[in-house]
């Protein structure tokens, strides 16, 4: 759950619903200046290698679909545990992807392996901070994470050797079909596995506060101005930073502008409960929240 407290009010979006933002945006990406998924390089079929590009980007997050269904409830607030409660436990946020990552290994070889990198590099990045720059996630754009140690370093290795057999699978089985074989050129996979980043964060920035703003404290929900770097755009190796401003009512200005319809309307389904007043205690059990109705939050993006 993304959680966000302000306001007396507590912003709540699921993370499958935040994933589909990320897959409504990966559907609109690509204009004249911007490639659209699957056609960063040549391919036989870029229309395929496009769609599931956008299926990994839309069900990133699949595997906390059980978790939300039943969400564990903090103590403090009688509300779901936010994502920056619930990862402070290693093995529970590392078993989310192991269900996660192979769910669509029999159809959709593909996604899985974009999902793989996505929790490859988020991990990563606490084992070797330096390690290839260029797909940093924007969770990590104040500084790298803090270097683990202990029972986190060793749960986090055995972790990525994990995640480097199960790529060991995937690749063998896209490689050994002419048809999508191609798909593992670093020409494509590369600016496919950075798009997920990029949209994963761009949704972010919609739906929490969770993303660090260019200036000042995080807001979230789209009042932050935002760069992120390294973004392909017609290719893996033509890469441009993409820069996000607030122009109030939900308004934001992206320049250079990646998307295929200008302006593009972006809904965010949250539920935003009071919190002024004690609540009775039989009222703080789990899925009381549930009272709330899911509301649409609009925001637009659009050039300058």
């Amino acid at each position: 759950m993304l959680k966000t407290l302000r306001d007396d009010k507590a912003w709540l979006v699921t993370q499958p619903d935040h994933a589909e933002v990320s897959g409504y945006l990966a559907a609109h990406w690509g204009n004249e200046e911007f490639s659209r998924p699957g056609y960063y390089a040549d391919s036989p079929d870029p229309e395929r290698l496009g769609a599931e590009t956008v299926l990994a980007i839309a069900e990133h997050d699949n595997g906390w679909w059980e978790w939300e269904a039943a969400p564990e409830i903090s103590a403090e607030d009688g509300l779901p545990l936010g994502l920056s409660e619930f990862l402070k436990n290693p093995r529970e946020g590392i078993g989310r992807w192991q269900r996660g990552i192979p769910r669509f290994n029999k159809d959709h070889p593909y996604v899985s392996l974009l999902l793989s990198y996505h929790a490859y590099w988020l991990y990563y990045r606490g084992i070797d901070a330096e390690s290839e720059p260029t797909f940093t996630h924007q969770l990590f754009s104040k500084g790298p994470p803090v270097r683990l140690k202990g029972d986190a370093l060793e749960i986090t290795l055995k972790f990525i050797a994990e995640i480097e057999e199960m790529q060991s699978e995937l690749t063998s089985r896209l490689a050994g079909k002419p048809e999508t074989a191609g798909w593992l050129k670093p020409e494509h996979l590369n600016p496919h596995v950075r798009l997920l980043q990029i949209l994963d964060g761009l949704s972010l920035s919609l739906c929490s506060d969770l993303i660090f703003p260019r200036k000042g404290e995080a807001k979230g929900f789209g009042e932050d101005e935002i760069d992120f770097p390294d973004v392909p755009r017609r290719n893996w190796e033509d890469r441009v930073g993409i820069e996000l401003r607030p122009r109030g009512e939900g308004r934001i200005v992206c320049q250079p502008y990646p998307f295929d319809r200008d302006p593009l309307p972006v809904y965010v389904p949250a539920r935003i409960p009071d919190l002024r007043g004690t609540l009775p205690i039989a009222a703080r059990q789990h899925s009381w929240w549930l009272r709330e109705p899911k509301q649409l939050l609009r925001y637009e993006y659009c050039s300058a």
